[in-house]
């Protein structure tokens, strides 16, 4: 019997992972693209005027041996050879009254500088920075698809967790804003939320995230995230793989309720045996499949979880070096003394990353600076009618932060070469992502155990990965979606799962 034939909707990493372990396993796959030529999605960067810009990755899950997802890095070819830096500094957080919050990567070494800044607060901070450091040595075990976990697997699994359970369930139900409350500093009460700033957020996921920058397992690629996903493309046509750019899908082809192949934009159609959508969810269900496969659950997904709030993204390129502030992952937060108003919201504080780390973003001397802060999808939405009121806003926006950033670096406005702004549209038009939601799913003490369904009601030979069916998004999660559909399509054919490193 020949080998199955699979189409990839999307290159962006979960669709490379797809098509990489799917070629592992034998099958025969292309991915459609709808990028004039690159990979990625919106693990990407783009240049302006001499500058780099990255829209992606700050930190990578998995980036050292040890981590489970180090594996799966290996195994798609995205971290041979790659130089990691680990920083010392997650992010420093200046408070109203001038004092600076430092998030430091070693766990000890912020304990000890949260009780300097708020003795009153010992207890407490022992608390989390206990409940951070046992987060060191958990590993969730994720090799097999959850779909395919047999009783057996099950018991092992909860035998293998048992020592975490109660860690779990304590601050898996805690967001991190119940938590500050705990807190009698008013500078502390101030600061820690800004960690995180999103609601409800659980705090196991502060802490996960804590401690695998503290096991510095949380690097950051040398290069950014377009040479990350250029290396997975490579790994993808190594194992004979197929990419199709400017090729988008518009249609899912369905014959007698089975996937058989796909339409595009300009009218060709392509056949296979299987279809896996790696591209956005709420386009692959309701607009390539009509949304004649749904059920109640998956409308009330779409209709009622809360989306990951969009951005804009404000990159500049700067003819100064900042020698002298030190290296992070994700720069400072600061108040500003005049709030900044975009699309009806405030900004009163603005969050800056300095990509001074890296020299391949700006040439000598010069750095990139990169401000991001939440966004309204309709309003920009609304606004993209007129595209000279939308330039305009978005020129607007620039001049504000320039302004603002000019007020704490005096001088930097003059020294401003580059300015490019990224709106939720922006994302929208190149990565399809529905309503600008860059990692799908907002992660709250609601979704943090949820699970999702690869699979369509009523529809066969049809799968989905990404971030639409890995709640928390990011890229471990759309790493590890590929790898799960590829595990779920093998045992339905009845085939051994193979995952080799080159």
């Amino acid at each position: 019997m020949a080998n199955k034939s699979i189409i990839i909707i999307g290159a962006g990493i979960a669709g490379l992972s797809a098509g990489c372990y799917s070629q592992m396993n034998g099958y025969r796959t292309q991915i459609f693209e709808m990028d004039r030529a690159r990979p990625g999605g919106l693990c990407t960067t783009w240049k302006r005027k001499g500058y780099k810009i990255d829209g992606c990755i700050h930190w990578l899950t998995g980036s050292s041996p040890g981590n489970p997802f180090y594996r799966m890095w290996q195994e798609v070819g995205a971290v041979q050879g790659r130089t990691m830096i680990n920083h010392d500094e997650l992010t420093r957080i200046e408070g109203k009254d001038g004092r600076v919050f430092i998030v430091y990567t070693d766990l000890n070494r912020l304990a000890q500088h949260m009780k300097e800044l708020a003795p009153e607060d010992t207890d407490v901070i022992e608390e989390f920075i206990n409940a951070a450091l046992s987060c060191t040595r958990l590993n969730v075990p994720i090799e097999k698809a959850p779909e395919l976990l047999s009783p057996s697997d099950m018991r092992k699994m909860m035998l293998r967790m048992s020592p975490y359970l109660e860690l779990m369930g304590k601050w898996g139900n805690v967001s991190l804003l119940h938590f500050t409350q705990r807190f009698k500093n008013p500078f502390l009460r101030e600061v820690f939320p800004l960690i995180q700033d999103l609601p409800d957020i659980p705090m196991m996921v502060l802490l996960t995230m804590l401690a695998i920058q503290h096991n510095k397992a949380a690097g950051y690629p040398l290069g950014g995230s377009l040479e990350f996903a250029l290396a997975i493309e490579r790994r993808y046509r190594n194992l004979g793989g197929e990419v199709h750019y400017k090729s988008p899908v518009v249609k899912i082809l369905v014959e007698n309720n089975r996937a058989v192949g796909v339409r595009l934009a300009d009218g060709s159609e392509h056949r296979s045996d299987i279809v896996v959508s790696a591209a956005d969810g709420h386009t692959t269900i309701f607009d390539m499949l009509e949304g004649k496969y749904v059920n109640e659950e998956i409308r009330d997904h779409y209709d009622q979880l809360p989306l990951i709030p969009p951005l804009i993204y404000i990159a500049l390129g700067v003819s100064r070096s900042f020698d002298e502030l030190p290296h992070s992952v994700e720069g400072i937060n600061f108040p500003l003394d005049i709030p900044i108003t975009v699309d009806g919201q405030e900004w009163k504080r603005l969050q800056l990353q300095f990509y001074n780390f890296d020299p391949s973003f700006a040439p000598e001397g010069k750095t990139l600076l990169v401000v991001m802060g939440f966004s309204n999808y309709e309003y920009w939405k609304k606004l993209s009618q007129d595209p000279e009121r939308y330039k305009a806003k978005k020129e607007q926006i620039a001049d504000q932060v320039v302004a603002q950033l000019d007020r704490r670096f005096p001088g930097l406005a003059a020294q401003v070469e580059m300015r490019d702004v990224a709106t939720p549209m922006t994302y929208e038009r190149y990565t399809g992502n529905w309503k600008g939601a860059y990692e799908g799913w907002q992660t709250s003490t609601k979704t943090l155990s949820m699970s999702m369904n690869k699979t369509l009601p009523g529809l066969d030979d049809f799968y989905m990965a990404g971030q639409w069916v890995m709640p928390g998004g990011g890229l471990p999660m759309a790493v590890l979606s590929g790898r799960y559909v590829t595990q779920i399509i093998c045992k339905k054919d009845k085939k051994p799962f193979i995952a080799m490193v080159p």
